[in-house]
């Protein structure tokens, strides 16, 4: 889980009126037309949690969950499966050759933010193919376990590689990634990087977004104006500019909107915060 790099303010508008979380205008839990083949999009509307940080029974009346990979998906609702695709994983490091990792003076380069993950080298056709080597894997056990889609994290490393990377690059490897899911009939999910959305969605093949706090940064037309309805937003109350609820109302705000813990806890665990738009 991450925020976006920068506090964009999205100037990018849809031609049709978006619809709030409050609006009521969006059937619960409709589901989309499959992007392709067997591939099942977000239901529209649908009431969302985001559980990175333990997986726990769904509250009533949620129809889509997001767990990290290595988690079992949750049943009876539309399970996304959490992939970090373009930084290791906390503890991870060590599974990585250090060939492919983004270095600077023989060391690999942290994500200022998150200093227990490096940059993966996305700069060649040849390490990009390696890195899906090992990530391939996993989205096809995300395919197996039984989740409905994936979402990629960190698609704007290249961002915090002193320009070792570019974008071009990531998209390369994005590219790579949605296919492969996709082939594992799964829908691929950007995460953030509301800058590179148009680029994502067009160039790489993203099907819907996942993305934090852009009630809170007044980003969200980034993402709708690409996506549509399909756009899940998780909001966190440490950084919230205004009451939830008057978020929910915003026309601007997706139709599928969570407020949870920064920390993702469990349900029953001390400081967990859920709460929705209903």
């Amino acid at each position: 889980m991450r925020r976006p790099v920068s506090a964009l303010v999205a100037a990018a508008t849809l031609g049709v009126a978006l619809v709030g979380c409050a609006g009521g205008q969006v059937a619960d839990g409709e589901p989309a037309a499959p992007a392709s083949g067997e591939i099942a999009l977000l239901p529209v509307g649908a009431v969302p949690d985001y559980q990175l940080g333990g997986a726990y029974d769904p509250a009533g009346g949620v129809g889509i969950v997001g767990r990290d990979r290595t988690a079992e998906p949750a049943h009876g609702v539309y399970s996304i499966c959490y992939v970090n695709g373009f930084q290791t994983q906390p503890g991870e490091l060590a599974d990585w050759p250090d060939d492919l990792l983004v270095l600077r003076d023989g060391e690999p380069v942290f994500d200022p933010d998150w200093p227990d993950e490096a940059l993966l080298d996305t700069s060649t056709a040849e390490r990009r193919a390696r890195i899906v080597d090992e990530v391939g894997p996993w989205i096809d056990g995300c395919a197996e376990s039984g989740f409905d889609a994936v979402e990629f994290d960190n698609l704007d490393s290249y961002t915090r590689s002193d320009d070792v990377l570019i974008l071009d690059d990531n998209l390369a490897l994005a590219t790579l990634l949605v296919e492969r899911a996709h082939e594992a009939g799964l829908a691929a999910g950007q995460k953030n990087a509301a800058e590179d959305a148009e680029a994502l969605r067009d160039r790489a093949g993203f099907d819907f977004a996942v993305v934090e706090e852009c009630a809170a940064y007044e980003e969200c037309a980034a993402y709708t104006a690409v996506y549509g309805d399909q756009v899940i937003d998780i909001e966190y109350p440490d950084e919230l500019p205004r009451p939830f609820a008057e978020m929910c109302a915003d026309p601007e705000s997706p139709a599928s909107m969570v407020l949870r813990d920064r920390d993702l806890l469990p349900a029953g665990t001390d400081g967990h915060v859920f709460e929705t738009c209903r």
